[in-house]
């Protein structure tokens, strides 16, 4: 008797877009490249200085709200900018990510030691931050989450060249974002956020940071704003995923990511995270929009983390498999060229408690066309909401059917 023909996951190719592989890399000083769907995008550490300006200390330093102020008319003039930079300079500082290294054993076999043991870390990247936040004890700093991301220690540079341990309040991998903080002793500015979604193509805008790492610190260079509502696939440490990004051509590069960009006003209307790394392309630099990255922050200040649905599922892009594969182990009608592949369901999930199992395709969630995993997670994470009932419409076998589940935490 035959035994029945499963779809198993398999190595998928490099996919590549028109005019070869595009590289957007996130522009951090690290000592690896972050790829990211067709495109490769390098995380910018620490790209510019937000608008600071001298506050107050408040009267909660746990108060996750933050308040986006209105935009300023805008200026137009160089003059106007270089105020706007002059006034949060002192708000942007380095991030430091510290690692600690094995020793290498010249007999072979295991390392003699850690350099956790020896007391010794070394700087895996640099990247940049803003000060956002400025409490009676404690103050916040919003920077890229491949910034921190494997750190064993998080150092903070100040304007000063002061270097302070940070503590990391929460980080997300799938928006790139992460809060830390410090003591408000070594805070004299912090910037403000302004209403991105005004933004117009054209506007005068400023990136602030450390290129390079911190020998460059607080450089800043000056552009346009070149595109909005911009759509970029990445791959994080926590899967596919489309950042929602501003574009501009005010030079980012490694060792930006974190950092800010600004306004003529002095305002932050974006963390500048990604550029595009590819021989003969120039001007290409992407930010996460200051309206998209708040929610975010103000959630990672209040839990430490981000809490979206959780499946229990692993998943690949039909796009990306073999034809043999989908027509032979998948049995897709010949119609069915996109949406996204059950490639594992975790024992005990909410997934498997529903009934998936591996190598269902799913096509469509609620009335929202799946063309893909990107478009599936951005509806769960987006559209829908913990404790929602949603329906999916599957093949599995070759036969269309319908599925449905609550969505819940992983820890429910």
């Amino acid at each position: 008797m035959e035994t029945e023909e499963r779809y198993t996951p398999s190595p998928q190719p490099e996919k590549k877009g028109k005019g070869g592989l595009m590289k957007v890399v996130a522009a951090a000083s690290f000592t690896g490249v972050l790829a990211g769907g067709t495109m490769m995008f390098y995380m910018a550490p620490s790209l510019l200085e937000t608008n600071a300006t001298t506050v107050e200390t408040t009267a909660s330093d746990s108060s996750s709200e933050i308040t986006v102020q209105p935009t300023s008319t805008t200026a137009s003039s160089q003059t106007d900018l270089v105020s706007a930079i002059d006034s949060i300079d002192e708000a942007v500082v380095g991030v430091v990510n510290l690692q600690a290294q094995e020793q290498f054993n010249p007999f072979g076999g295991q390392p003699m030691e850690t350099a956790d043991e020896a007391g010794e870390e070394t700087e895996a990247g640099t990247g940049s931050g803003v000060v956002f936040k400025k409490g009676e004890d404690v103050s916040y700093i919003v920077t890229n989450n491949h910034v921190v991301e494997g750190a064993d220690t998080v150092e903070v540079a100040l304007a000063s060249g002061e270097r302070v341990d940070a503590d990391v309040v929460g980080t997300d991998a799938l928006t790139d974002l992460a809060v830390l903080k410090i003591s408000s002793d070594h805070v004299t500015e912090v910037a403000d956020f302004g209403d991105s979604s005004a933004l117009k193509l054209g506007e005068q805008v400023a990136a602030i940071g450390n290129p390079l790492g911190l020998d460059l610190s607080s450089s800043v260079t000056e552009g346009i704003v070149s595109g909005i509502d911009r759509s970029v696939p990445v791959t994080t440490s926590a899967g596919e995923w489309e950042l929602n990004v501003i574009q501009t051509d005010a030079a980012i590069n490694p060792g930006n990511s974190g950092g800010a960009l600004i306004n003529s006003a002095g305002q932050v209307i974006g963390i500048n995270s990604l550029k595009i790394a590819e021989d003969g392309v120039e001007g290409l630099g992407f930010a996460i929009p200051a309206e998209d990255a708040i929610p975010v922050i103000e959630e990672l200040m209040a839990n430490g983390e981000v809490e979206r649905p959780y499946l229990g599922v692993g998943l690949e892009d039909v796009s990306a498999l073999s034809s043999q594969v989908v027509q032979n182990q998948l049995n897709l009608p010949e119609k069915v060229t996109e949406g996204t592949v059950i490639s594992q369901v975790e024992t005990g999930s909410a997934a498997a408690e529903a009934g998936f199992e591996t190598g269902d395709v799913i096509v469509k969630v609620d009335d929202t066309e799946v063309t893909s995993t990107a478009d599936f997670r951005k509806y769960l994470y987006n559209e829908a909401e913990i404790g929602d009932k949603v329906t999916m419409t599957i093949y599995r076998d070759g036969q269309q059917q319908n599925v449905s589940m609550t969505l819940s935490t992983q820890s429910e």
